[in-house]
């Protein structure tokens, strides 16, 4: 059995999931134990070429799950990847997100009982992005905080729609610092946290009604989650991960209308999940 379920939920971003690929070479420990998911809203013919390629080469224990591509379906392909985990440990992120070498030991290192690790994500700028190269990961320059980098965020920061945030990069390995910096509640962003495959069993997993983006796989989850009594910890400036320059995402206004009604109905099991009720 393997240590842990690696689920990367893609669509069409071939650059991006390779970039990915090779960070997960850079990873501190042997990824042989950590089973890979590819959980793709899709059937992009390139994203298949080269989980193939990869997974051939078999460095990676990669499995790709996909499904055919109707809109945004982000939710449902993630329940076919809780379903198809072989683990009983799950961490969650985006294609579009970069893992730092520790991000995988972070998260299996700080797993406890009842609780979902939550972490937080070094918003990158287009030029950053661009720039960035397999040979970049290898080095492991990339995860290389640059102190210029932090004061030009921390200077700008306030800015209206300014959201490069530098300072996430950074790791803070002493615990007391770590307290006194971070929220001892956490919540869920859907790009990288981590949970116990039971727990999401437990609430029927992503509630598939969420058919826009927004809500449905993080907040929704992390409500239902809070009703059975779950834990939130924080795990940010531990397990980091480097988002990848796109425009803003627009969150669909009837998913909060939605979400609104779930939280009046106050029940953590959805009936649109994993399994149809």
């Amino acid at each position: 059995m393997f240590d842990a379920s690696l689920v990367i939920s893609v669509y069409d971003k071939t650059r991006e999931l390779d970039l990915i690929f090779h960070a997960l070479l850079n990873q501190d420990l042997n990824m042989k134990r950590i089973e890979v998911i590819i959980a793709e809203d899709g059937m992009n013919k390139d994203i298949a070429s080269l989980s193939g390629k990869w997974s051939a080469e078999g460095t990676l224990n990669i499995e790709h799950i996909t499904q055919e591509d109707k809109g945004f379906r982000k939710n449902r392909i993630l329940n076919k990847a809780v379903t198809a985990s072989s683990s009983p440990y799950i961490i969650f992120i985006d294609g579009d997100c970069i893992p730092h070498p520790e991000f995988v030991s972070a998260h299996l290192n700080n797993a406890e009982p009842n609780t979902v690790l939550c972490g937080r994500r070094v918003n990158l700028t287009r030029k950053r992005s661009e720039e960035m190269t397999s040979s970049e990961i290898a080095s492991g320059k990339y995860a290389r905080s640059r102190f210029s980098d932090i004061v030009h965020s921390a200077l700008n920061k306030q800015k209206p729609g300014y959201e490069h945030n530098a300072e996430e990069g950074i790791i803070i390995r002493q615990e007391g610092l770590r307290k006194l910096l971070m929220n001892e509640d956490e919540h869920i962003l859907g790009c990288n946290f981590s949970v116990h495959k039971q727990m999401l069993l437990n609430i029927n997993g992503f509630d598939e009604n969420y058919e826009g983006p927004g809500l449905g796989e993080d907040s929704d989850v992390e409500y239902r989650l809070r009703l059975t009594g779950a834990r939130f910890r924080s795990v940010r400036n531990l397990a980091i991960v480097y988002h990848m320059y796109h425009p803003k995402t627009i969150e669909q206004p009837r998913n909060m209308e939605y979400f609104l009604g779930v939280k009046s109905r106050n029940i953590s099991y959805c009936s649109n999940g994993i399994q149809k009720t």
